[in-house]
């Protein structure tokens, strides 16, 4: 909210004065972009009740225009006289318009490097109030430039030593069309002698020295404040007499006489002095039949330049009640193949009584009016065409502010875009980003289901192997042990309740066997050690076989997993099965070398055919448990006769598990 508060006092600040203030860029940068918005939203309402820059078109005065130069190296000046020494508090510098014909209207002949200097009497340097340079940026523009002051001086000057090019054929010189310098809502410069450095007098037709404190701006008052009011119209033939009731005796100082409003249409209708009399008085008494009258104002039109949108005169302070318009000599229009018109209008009337408008509401009495078009009580309603009238100073604030905030609005509304496009590329790149996430998301479900399911699968496989292997050992144990039995109980009956406990043992294992046959890391009972095991197995399997179990290495067995070791001792016994039931072998031996990497089990036997019944492949169930491990197994047969089964496994290494020291 900081940034928008400055954005917020820079808006009021005058143009020229903004440097003043922090760079508007890096507040751009620093602020939020809902603070950017809403200062856009708080522009957009200021603006709507701002008035607006509306140039005057027909004809009139330009203002002052000094000698013009080959190049900008030339100093130019001009001063403002005032009568005596005055508290100012304002100054505005209201630039003469060209319109272009590329660029739309531009100010012509406006400085962009100048010095205002202010002075008491007989002063001859003055106090420099305001300094600009082509930094402040006042360029372009067509509002007015307020340089606030806090000063008593009875003269203004503003000096320029680099001047600036005149559109028109590019050669260099100053311009303005009007200064206007405020004592409070006064505007103390209005037809005050001026002085400048194109001595002798510039003369012209409608550039002039005097032209720039008329009154006269390339404006007109445009605030869209309020509702319009239709200009008062009247056909008097003879002498028009306007007379106007204060309501009370005040102290008057001057007067503003509006003109009828003519820019309502393009090209123009009428003349721009439409209905505005060539010549007039205005008269103020204290009396209402005006037996007491005193002349306060003769007004004389000498030429087009002399007319304007608004006639702002200063008045001998007179007190007064009445006051009144008399029209002498009026406005004539010429008609072609029609007799001329004679119209009087104005738009508002306004008496002033030190900046107040005291005229404003009070009844207008007329006087040989002829047909008149609109009221007369629009001549006091505060209102012209275009809405409220408002005082010189307040209207020149507003065109200021105006000119600020439309300037400042592009930057913003260009950082906004920006914004946005950058926020739209960010979504853009998150819908790709979304869309690659859910891609991986899919393709993470989709592995994870196959991994499920092949995990699922091997866990198929193993149930099935572990169910074959173990079940399928001890029942082949409990045959041959029920075999045995069968033979002993004839030749050796004492042997029979120990080979009666073998199979009562056996039968136990296969019951735990069963119960834990998926896992069988955790069937008690079930895994004791890789090597005692395989003992064990070996003398249940081959009871009648003659067999050698050696062991090489068995340090490195910690290097296997204990599931691997369950795997290769289920291996081992489904070897034994194959070799007792299939080969006719008399003797069995086995070797397990255990490496650091690697581990190689070799089953050999003295059989006379092959393990499947004369195939020389292995069988399924060996090829399974092989798979299962992860490992590479052989079938071979030696030259000295038999077969050897050979496995090779990888060890894999287990992380040691850390102890806390001392244990």
């Amino acid at each position: 909210m900081r940034a928008v508060l400055i954005l917020s006092l820079m808006a009021l600040l005058p143009a020229g004065l903004q440097a003043l203030a922090p760079s508007r860029g890096a507040m751009l940068e620093t602020s939020s972009t809902a603070e950017l918005e809403q200062r856009v939203k708080a522009i957009d309402e200021a603006l709507s009740g701002l008035s607006r820059i509306s140039l005057r078109t027909g004809s009139g005065s330009l203002g002052y225009r000094s000698h013009d130069h080959p190049d900008s190296a030339h100093e130019e000046w001009v001063q403002i006289e005032l009568p005596q020494d005055t508290a100012l508090d304002q100054i505005v510098l209201v630039p003469s318009v060209w319109r272009n014909p590329i660029g739309g209207f531009n100010a012509d002949g406006f400085p962009e490097t100048f010095t205002v200097i202010a002075g008491r009497k007989g002063e001859e340097t003055g106090t420099v109030i305001a300094s600009f340079s082509p930094a402040d940026g006042i360029l372009p523009r067509i509002a007015p430039l307020i340089i606030p002051c806090n000063i008593t001086a009875a003269w203004v000057r503003v000096e320029c030593d680099t001047l600036p090019p005149r559109l028109f054929d590019g050669r260099y010189n100053l311009q303005l069309s009007e200064i206007l310098i405020f004592s409070g809502a006064t505007n103390v410069a209005l037809h005050q002698p001026v002085t400048h450095s194109g001595e002798p007098k510039v003369t012209g037709l409608t550039l002039r020295p005097e032209y720039m404190v008329d009154g006269f701006t390339p404006y007109f008052m445009n605030t869209g404040q309020g509702r319009s009011s239709r200009p008062f119209n009247a056909t008097a033939h003879g002498q028009l007499s306007i007379h106007l009731d204060l309501g009370a005796e005040y102290v008057i100082d001057g007067f503003h006489l509006h003109a009828v409003e003519l820019n309502d249409t393009a090209p123009q209708g009428l003349p721009s002095s439409y209905g505005f009399p060539r010549r007039f008085y205005l008269e103020a008494a204290n009396k209402a039949d005006f037996s007491d009258a005193v002349r306060l104002y003769t007004y004389q039109r000498a030429s087009f330049a002399h007319a304007g949108p608004i006639l702002m005169k200063h008045l001998p302070e007179t007190a007064c009640r009445y006051v009144r318009i008399q029209v002498i000599e009026p406005f004539v229009l010429e008609r072609e193949n029609m007799t001329p018109a004679i119209r009087t209008g104005f738009a508002e009337l306004e008496i002033l009584a030190k900046g107040q408008n005291v005229a404003l509401h009070r009844p207008i009495r007329l006087e040989n009016p002829g047909d008149v078009r609109h009221p007369a009580s629009s001549l006091t309603d505060g209102r012209n065409l275009y809405g409220r009238i408002l005082s010189p100073r307040q209207w020149m604030n507003e065109l200021v502010r105006r000119h600020d905030l439309e300037r400042e609005r592009p930057l913003l509304t260009a950082e906004l875009n920006q914004r946005y496009a950058r926020q739209q590329i960010n979504l853009r790149r998150l819908g790709w980003l979304a869309a690659l996430l859910t891609g991986g998301i899919f393709c993470i479900i989709l592995v994870d289901r196959m991994l499920r399911m092949r995990h699922i699968a091997r866990i198929k496989e193993r149930f099935a192997a572990d169910l074959h292997d173990e079940l399928g050992a001890n029942l082949h144990t409990i045959s041959l042990i029920g075999e045995l039995a069968e033979k002993k109980a004839v030749t050796n009956p004492e042997r029979l309740p120990g080979l009666l406990q073998q199979i009562q043992a056996t039968t136990k294992r296969s019951i735990v066997a069963v119960h834990h046959v998926s896992d069988l890391q955790t069937a008690t009972g079930l895994y004791k050690g890789l090597i005692a095991d395989m003992n064990r197995a070996a003398e249940r399997i081959v009871v009648d076989l003659k067999h050698k179990l050696s062991v090489s290495g068995e340090q490195h067995l910690a290097t296997i997993d204990q599931q691997k070791q369950v795997d290769l001792f289920l291996f081992y016994k489904e070897c034994l099965i194959n070799c007792c039931r299939h080969s006719d072998a008399t003797e069995l031996s086995t070797h397990l070398v255990v490496g650091a990497k690697t581990t190689l089990l070799t089953v050999t036997d003295n059989g006379s055919s092959p393990p499947d019944h004369g195939a020389q492949t292995l069988p399924p169930s060996l090829e399974r448990r092989a798979k299962i491990l992860g490992a590479r197994v052989t079938l071979t047969h030696p030259d000295e006769g038999g077969w050897c089964i050979s496995l090779r496994l990888r060890n894999k290494r287990r992380w040691p598990r850390l102890t806390r020291a001392g244990k």
